[in-house]
Parts: structure tokens; sequence; C-alpha cells
């Protein structure tokens, strides 16, 4: 059986929402990030990025991690292109160009995306200053072009891969959404916007969002 382990509010949101699509049986070990918690070493402190039992899964103490009889593997995205592959069925790749297809767009949100969109995202739980809001505005700007690119892609099809909606559309969509709060960079592309929307419209999203919002919060991620 699949063992995932993180908490809702981290990238583990990715394989989490995956799995509710999938709707295989998985374990859920519940692993905050250690920076929530006074002493993340105390004897009574929960499972945590610093707990020893964690820690002989993952050395490196990021989350998420899954362990899937015994094929332990990290990183987010990885989890979820080898669950797709594995149980996904239609979820995951039809042949080689699909499965190249899914890999590519996971890593151009990876590399292109996430970080710029996270700074949308932490700023804009703070004070909205001049300061802050000059700083959104620099990284909506710093997004345009991939935004533009996904724009591009999506204006001739429904969904990120093939003919249906699959793991990529899982992956892109839970980093662009860090730049969501910017409404000005999707009302510029509605194509994007519209398959965000979409995305975000599934029930395996709205059952795994229900969870992330009932989970003490951390930070946007």
């Amino acid at each position: 059986m699949v063992k995932l382990y993180g908490a809702y509010r981290s990238r583990a949101t990715r394989p989490l929402w995956l799995l509710a699509e999938m709707g295989i049986p998985f374990e859920h070990v519940p692993v905050v990030q250690a920076k929530r918690l006074e002493n993340p070493l105390a004897p009574d402190a929960p499972i945590n990025t610093q707990s020893a039992a964690f820690l002989a899964v993952n050395p490196m103490g990021t989350i998420p991690s899954m362990d899937d009889d015994g094929v332990k593997v990290h990183e987010s995205l990885a989890i979820t292109l080898y669950l797709a592959k594995k149980y996904g069925g239609e979820l995951g790749p039809r042949d080689l160009a699909e499965d190249a297809a899914m890999m590519q767009w996971s890593l151009f949100v990876a590399t292109e995306v996430e970080a710029t969109a996270l700074k949308i995202s932490f700023a804009s739980l703070s004070e909205q200053t001049d300061e802050v809001k000059a700083a959104i505005e620099a990284s909506a700007k710093a997004l345009i072009r991939s935004f533009d690119v996904l724009e591009k892609h999506l204006k001739a099809k429904t969904w990120m891969v093939g003919d249906r909606f699959t793991v990529a559309d899982i992956n892109v969509a839970e980093i662009v959404r860090y730049a969501q709060s910017y409404a000005p960079l999707f009302d510029a592309r509605p194509a994007l916007k519209g398959w965000l929307e979409r995305a975000q419209a599934r029930p395996a999203f709205k059952q795994m969002w229900e969870k992330r919002l009932a989970e003490p919060a951390s930070g946007p991620v």
C-alpha cells in the first residue's frame, strides 16, 4: 500500500490531490514542518521534519515523501509522476510521447514559475503596503513570459496533455495557483484562467482543499 508522509499545507497537496483522483487505498502519515512547533525535538512533539522517525524515511527532512511497498520516492513531482504511471490509468501517460510531455510541463513550472509565484503567495498574506504591492507587481511581471507560454498552449487544449485531465494538470495547477491571488495575471489570460478554474472545480481537488483548510496554517504552500 502507498504510504504518504506530509501535511496538507505543503507540497504534499500534489500527490494528495492525485490520490483522491485515483481513489486507491493509501495511508497518510501526517508529518508537519518543524518550524510549526515550538520544540520539534521534544519527547511529546508530533512527528515532524526533524523527527528521527521521519529522517529515517527521508534524510533531507522534506515533505512529502512516499513509500510504496519499499519503493521510496521523495520530491512531490517525482511522487506524482510515479503514482500516475503505476496506478493512475488515464491520469498517467498513454505512451512515451505523453510521458515526456507530462515531465516537461511539470519541470517547466517547477523551474520557471514556482519560486516567483511563491513570492506572490507569501506577499499576499502580508500587510499591503506600497512596498509589498510593488514586490508583488515585480514578481507578476517576471511571470509574464512563462504565463504567456501556458496561455498559448491552453488556447488549443482543454487540458495540459492529450485530450483529458492528467497528472500534468495537477502538477501545473498546484504551482500556478501560488500566483492566483494576483488576478491581473489571469484576467489577461482567459485560457489559463479557465483551465485553472476547471481543474479546481474537480471533486478531488475540493476534497483535498477542504482538508488543507482544516489544517493549522503555516504559510501558503
